[in-house]
């Protein structure tokens, strides 16, 4: 389990009608009574509970994590039941499209998709971009690294397949995406979501090496042993941060 903060830059304009606590039990609820949260549930959630029961995954009570590859334009959704030890992958959904180049957000305003480890922390059902999930960038590696006064803020997982900085979805996939979140989220399940610039293969290590400033290769180091402990075991390791702002990690 990790216990560490995430985000993405969208430029959007957050109403007070829907910063709701989500950790309440009503939270599902409330959500509903948004038509287009409503309209999510009415076209998705039946497939998304057989697709579930076939995969022996309890829609009732599971957790969820999402892992985004930036060079790959990939988002994989892995799911697990309360008791399992493993996660399991459910689905991959297209990202639209990426701004910026591989490597971590450092500023404000530097249209960069963040990479590190991070958690949902707000569900906006009345997005600009249809439906949005924030990122809860920056994490406290983000405010120790950060190369200006501000990091930014405002990533999200959302729909309408247009962004500056975070990861569109198609309004079809980001209605899945949602559904599953709020379903985790009712139950007071954190969302974890770690994006990462690609798979860190020995292949993709390699060009990465041969591409990047030293720097980059330095920063992707850090987060390469979540991916590896998370490819061998699928299950997440405990994020820790130090002083210098340094990604290390225990069982």
């Amino acid at each position: 389990m990790k216990n560490v903060l995430h985000i993405c830059l969208l430029i959007t304009i957050f109403s007070a009608s829907f910063i709701a606590q989500p950790r309440t039990s009503g939270f599902k609820a409330g959500q509903l009574k948004n038509a287009r949260v409503k309209n999510a549930y009415d076209t998705k959630w039946p497939t998304l509970m057989a697709e579930m029961k076939a995969k022996k995954i309890n829609p009732y009570e599971f957790d969820i994590y999402m892992r985004a590859f930036k060079q790959d334009a990939i988002l994989e959704v892995w799911l697990k039941n309360k008791g399992d030890a493993k996660y399991q992958l459910f689905k991959k959904y297209d990202i639209c499209a990426s701004s910026g180049s591989l490597g971590p957000k450092r500023r404000e305003g530097d249209g960069q998709v963040p990479e590190g480890f991070y958690n949902i922390d707000l569900f906006n059902p009345k997005s600009d971009y249809h439906l949005s999930l924030r990122v809860n960038y920056p994490n406290a590696s983000d405010v120790i690294l950060k190369e200006a006064l501000n990091a930014g803020g405002a990533i999200m997982v959302h729909g309408n397949c247009v962004t500056i900085g975070c990861l569109p979805m198609t309004d079809n996939y980001i209605k899945e995406i949602y559904v599953l979140c709020v379903e985790a989220r009712n139950r007071s399940n954190p969302i974890y979501i770690d994006i990462f610039p690609t798979k860190f293969t020995e292949e993709n290590m390699k060009m990465l090496e041969e591409t990047y400033p030293k720097s980059k290769v330095m920063f992707w180091n850090t987060l390469k042993p979540a991916y590896d402990y998370f490819e061998e075991h699928r299950f997440l390791p405990k994020v820790n941060i130090d002083k210098k702002g340094k990604y290390f990690f225990s069982e």
